[in-house]
């Protein structure tokens, strides 16, 4: 016979064995599986609870958050974008994702408004904030180009805290474009009002809601 065959028997059979002992052992104990038990579930209601209190506990702070102008021009552009995307979460977008970087084809932030609309939203950061240089017409056509059309956006936005220039907002005008300006933005970021109830001329919703 093969030692290695041979070898394998005796390790299944001293596992076999085992095996019997150890529930021959729970069967004579069987306090200790319903102590276990109880443990576990204990432990599961813990864990379960300290969940919820962290979530809602998140949920405040969310619909407690505020931001000052001199704040948003502090940050960098990237912390701008988390704070946009985190605007609109307190406002009731729980899927709000920060998606800018590099080939990001001019959405940072997208999120889907409890009415059901689809918003696509590019940042324009300015770190001398109203003096410091223009949003203009290209990052609008760019924006343009590529918010309906790529990422099929029911409302699509540029937020800025700087300033944008005349042409860039009859640009907007024409394209249905919705702008978020240094004046909008610190009324949002400073209130409590979500960002659909600051903005004219919006899409319908897509469906219904306590908020219709």
């Amino acid at each position: 016979m093969d030692v290695q065959f041979v070898v394998f028997l005796v390790v299944v059979v001293a596992a076999v064995s085992l095996v019997v002992a150890v529930v021959n052992w729970l069967l004579a104990h069987w306090w200790v599986l319903l102590a276990a038990a109880v443990l576990a579930v204990l432990s599961g209601l813990g864990w379960w609870q300290q969940r919820v209190r962290r979530v809602q506990w998140e949920q405040v702070q969310a619909r407690a958050l505020r931001y000052g102008l001199a704040q948003l021009d502090a940050l960098s552009h990237r912390q701008f974008e988390h704070a946009v995307r985190d605007l609109m979460r307190r406002d009731g977008c729980a899927d709000a994702v920060q998606v800018g970087g590099q080939g990001d084809l001019g959405a940072d932030v997208k999120a889907t408004d409890p009415l059901g609309r689809r918003w696509v939203i590019q940042c324009k950061h300015r770190k001398n904030g109203e003096r410091g240089s223009a949003v203009g017409t290209p990052d609008l056509q760019v924006l343009n180009g590529t918010g309906r059309p790529v990422h099929n956006g029911d409302v699509v936005v540029l937020v800025t805290n700087g300033r944008i220039t005349q042409p860039g907002r009859d640009f907007a005008k024409q394209q249905r474009l919705h702008l978020v300006d240094r004046r909008v933005l610190g009324e949002w970021a400073a209130g409590s009002r979500p960002l659909w109830e600051l903005l004219r001329a919006l899409p319908p919703p897509r469906r219904p809601s306590a908020l219709s």
